[in-house]
């Protein structure tokens, strides 16, 4: 064993991370995605679909969505972005899913470890595209018809 391998850190687990992309991919997570909420961040997540014309291939595809009400500054957003996304690609295993996370000003200064905890807690549920509610047919009029009488 050489003297430099006894320093060196141990190689940090590297987890496939897909964007998002476009505005079609984030409706469909805001149409049909389970809400978690989190006092660092909300997660909108659903279960895996492939792209349009795209092989099956189950993997994590999450959008980090920072708007300018929640910070001011872009730096700020940069960085909580950064934030979020190492600590998503850090994370033992992602579940196939599609998300979008929109975090708080309290992501930019909690603990690395503990956003990470969250995160995890949040994308192990199970979670399943929402069924769509059907639509009730409205009832037949109950009012008899009128009925003029000649005289």
């Amino acid at each position: 064993m050489s003297p430099s391998s006894v320093t060196d850190p141990a190689p940090r687990p590297a987890v496939a991370l897909t964007s998002l992309r476009g505005e079609k991919e984030f409706r469909k997570v805001r149409q049909h995605g389970q809400v978690v909420r989190h006092a660092l961040f909300t997660l909108r997540v659903t279960d895996y679909r492939p792209r349009y014309g795209e092989k099956w291939l189950p993997r994590a595809m999450i959008g980090i969505v920072v708007p300018k009400k929640t910070l001011k500054l872009a730096v700020k957003r940069n960085r909580v972005r950064r934030r979020v996304r190492e600590a998503l690609r850090t994370l033992p295993s992602l579940p196939p899913c599609r998300a979008t996370i929109y975090p708080n000003e309290a992501a930019l200064k909690a603990p690395f470890a503990e956003l990470q905890t969250a995160l995890n807690k949040a994308l192990s549920g199970d979670f399943k595209a929402k069924k769509k509610k059907p639509v009730p047919k409205a009832p037949a009029s109950t009012q008899p018809t009128r009925t003029e009488a000649k005289p």
